[in-house]
């Protein structure tokens, strides 16, 4: 659903949480006056159904709005039929006990080139999708899966791949990280290199594309191979005031997931910075 404003949280529970629940962990974005907060099914999807129905109850209460990150074992252009059936399963049960939490937007990381060409990988990944969006569907199960822009080179996830399946397939919407964009050839950090990114947004995918954006951003440490390592956003080279800007300038809805090692406070700072502008 296309957000009236622009939410700011953090991916998984702020630090400062006492306990390690996702129930704390919201109370905690309510109690620090962030708007959203990512689960983090990266390890696998450990919840129950009663327990994301606590969840949901838990994130209208506080008014807290809610996504999800799937599993990392996960890879759509895998060759060997088990590994690519285990992958589908990890993003439909994300989805299935995420949508019971109240989250629609399912992060996910498709895959890896391997041996396959870009043409090849981008065919496989996409027919997995749409057997998976299908069956979501059919279920009646209200998610959004979002293949995230990643950070090294030998990931599939440039930006106009994940533009391209976006298009393509009914139920999926990008995710686009900053930093990965920024760490994959070291470039797309300048206010100009933004709004072309966020032009691409809205040539590909329509108004939609910008009133429904689902956004991850940390500071990043990169070499030749792209991404290494997260940093705090005032230790790293993002140019992270040039982006609000550019969000602010496309009137960009949706969310700003803080990925950073201190996800609060540059979540707390990036939130003032942007309404500042």
């Amino acid at each position: 659903m296309p957000s009236k404003e622009l939410l700011f949280g953090t991916g998984g529970i702020p630090r400062s949480t006492k306990g390690t629940s996702s129930i704390s962990g919201i109370k905690q974005i309510r109690e620090l006056g962030l708007d959203c907060m990512e689960l983090e099914f990266v390890q696998g999807v450990r919840m129950s159904e009663d327990g994301a129905k606590n969840v949901l109850k838990t994130a209208n209460n506080e008014d807290v709005a809610l996504s999800v990150h799937a599993p990392y074992y996960i890879n759509l252009n895998s060759y060997e039929e088990e590994k690519l059936k285990a992958s589908l399963e990890r993003i439909y049960h994300a989805a299935r006990i995420g949508s019971l939490c109240g989250a629609q937007s399912i992060v996910l990381h498709a895959g890896f080139y391997q041996k396959s060409s870009k043409k090849h990988t981008s065919e496989s990944i996409s027919k997995a999708l749409k057997e998976l969006t299908g069956q979501i569907r059919d279920e009646g199960i209200p998610a959004i899966l979002r293949p995230e822009t990643m950070g090294k080179r030998t990931q599939f996830g440039t930006l106009e791949e994940v533009l391209a399946l976006s298009a393509e397939i009914e139920g999926v919407m990008p995710c686009l990280d900053f930093c990965h964009l920024h760490a994959r050839e070291g470039k797309e950090n300048s206010y100009s290199e933004f709004t072309r990114i966020l032009s691409r947004v809205e040539e590909s995918l329509g108004k939609e594309g910008l009133s429904n954006m689902h956004m991850h951003v940390a500071g990043v440490e990169y070499g030749i191979n792209g991404e290494k390592k997260h940093l705090n956003l005032k230790e790293s080279d993002l140019n992270y005031p040039e982006l609000m800007k550019a969000l602010k300038e496309f009137k960009a809805r949706g969310r700003v997931i803080l990925e950073s090692p201190i996800l609060e406070e540059d979540a707390l700072m990036l939130r003032k910075l942007y309404n500042e502008i």
